[in-house]
């Protein structure tokens, strides 16, 4: 990739915290099909590496609350009612920790303020990638169906060129990637393997 067009890019990572990564993390647990869950956090490290080498902007987008999770309020359904009810990504917790190895470098944005299944909802993720001119980014994350899906809906309203790496995200279930990956990353961008994006920092031609 020339380094003109790379400029314009950013590599978005979506929640490589505790409550996914470790062991004991409580939706860690929630992932039923243990070899697409492993699979993805294999081909989630090469790309976060072939990123790196090559320079490419990085930005960490995950999920913090303060104790009580005012920025939540008090619903009946959907994530602010379940985040709350199982005790995710509290402040100061293993599981609202980035995990190794995709504890952001200094060199690299974090996205704070986040508040909703888009990684832009409540956050500055905006503010970072507009005034550093980018203008397509790529995504990888967890989960599949959830925040990331939502984050790539919301990126191509805003205008983004989005470009998930498909084997660098999973759902809960096959059925549920299956779905992801051919209903509807279509709609709103188009789908990448790792080994093609990581060919393209190297040689050029995305």
């Amino acid at each position: 990739m020339q380094k003109s067009v790379m400029d314009r890019c950013a590599l978005v990572l979506i929640e490589y915290q505790g409550e996914w990564l470790n062991d004991n993390g409580k939706i860690n647990k929630l992932m039923q099909d243990r070899q697409l869950f492993a699979d993805s956090l294999e081909q989630s490290r090469l790309a976060l590496d072939a990123a790196r080498r090559a320079g490419m902007r990085i930005a960490h987008v995950g999920l913090r609350f303060s104790p009580g999770y005012p920025e939540l309020g008090k619903a009946r359904a959907g994530l602010r009612e379940v985040i709350p009810r199982a005790g995710t990504f509290q402040q100061g917790t293993p599981g609202s920790a980035f995990v190794e190895p995709f504890v952001p470098r200094d060199s690299e944005w974090v996205a704070e303020g986040r508040t909703g299944a888009s990684g832009f909802a409540g956050s500055n993720l905006e503010s970072l990638l507009r005034n550093n001119g980018v203008e397509t980014i790529y995504l990888m994350g967890y989960a599949a169906h959830v925040c990331v899906e939502s984050t790539l809906r919301d990126a191509h309203d805003r205008g983004y060129d989005v470009v998930v790496l498909t084997d660098a995200t999973a759902a809960f279930s096959r059925e549920q990637q299956r779905h992801f990956e051919e209903a509807v990353v279509h709609h709103f961008g188009r789908g990448l393997l790792t080994a093609a994006f990581a060919h393209s920092l190297e040689k050029g031609g995305y």
